[in-house]
């Protein structure tokens, strides 16, 4: 029994000045993403959205892997299910559809912390980040093939990160890549030293952190939806963008802060 390991939440939460950081930490169970995990990060998201002095969410783990996916033993264990676990796999994966979801709908930016190996939906948890900075001994794999399981739902994270025929190397080999190769792929902006991957992850946050919290809103949400447009039904939503920000009282502050050569004072407005 891992009774002492179960009464340890799943997740834990530190914040230092706006930036939280959410840590996975069920070592064990190298991470994955159980319906207990996907509760605890789910709700832990909500309430970073929520909360006015978090401008940034961190997402990293504890141990050798970064997240491993599904738990596949509360997979295997819902087939004793009268249906054959059909239902408990349609609530579970549209739990995690919902999780990677809120990640991008998130009113802040969210940076992946990636210090080990993550594979098929602890990858599609990594691609569903805004930002992902990655050590040098990180990995990466979607090896659902090679289990008989196509790993669908990762792949709509992965094939909107990288291109079609690097997202389908990895989806019809199953095979690890290193974090040069990832970043290669374009699966994560950075690879730094194992022992530098904390501090450089604490920059980004902490440069993203000083920005207007009303501004990193707008960008964000109007980054993820003009993506899926026609570039001229992009052009006219991101102009109208344009015009809705600049006339918020943040754009004035920071235009007039740069203008008098001083440090702008944001409200979120």
């Amino acid at each position: 029994m891992l009774q002492a390991q179960d009464a340890t939440p799943p997740i834990a939460q530190d914040r230092q000045g706006g930036i939280l950081t959410l840590t996975l930490q069920r070592e064990a169970s190298r991470n994955a993403l159980s319906e207990e995990m996907m509760a605890a990060l789910q709700a832990a998201l909500e309430g970073a959205a929520s909360d006015p002095e978090v401008r940034v969410v961190v997402l990293r783990a504890s141990g050798a892997v970064f997240c491993a996916g599904h738990d596949l033993k509360e997979m295997t264990a819902a087939r004793a299910q009268a249906d054959g676990g059909r239902a408990y796999y349609t609530d579970v994966m549209g739990r995690c559809s919902r999780l990677m979801q809120t990640i991008v709908t998130l009113p802040k930016p969210v940076i992946a912390e990636v210090g080990g190996m993550a594979t098929a939906a602890g990858l599609q948890l990594v691609a569903s980040c805004d930002l992902a900075i990655a050590s040098d001994t990180a990995r990466f794999c979607t090896p659902g093939v090679n289990i008989g399981l196509f790993c669908s739902t990762p792949m709509v994270a992965l094939s909107r990160n990288v291109s079609r025929k690097q997202a389908m190397e990895m989806l019809l080999t199953g095979e690890i890549i290193d974090a040069s190769t990832a970043r290669e792929f374009g699966l994560v902006n950075r690879v730094v030293p194992e022992a530098y991957l904390g501090q450089v992850v604490a920059k980004y946050a902490e440069t993203i952190a000083a920005k207007s919290p009303l501004t990193l809103k707008t960008g964000k949400e109007a980054f993820y939806r003009q993506i899926e447009m026609p570039l001229a039904e992009a052009y006219d939503y991101c102009a109208q963008v344009m015009v809705d920000n600049m006339m918020a009282r943040d754009a004035e502050e920071g235009i007039g802060a740069f203008l008098e050569k001083r440090s702008p004072e944001w409200t979120g407005e």
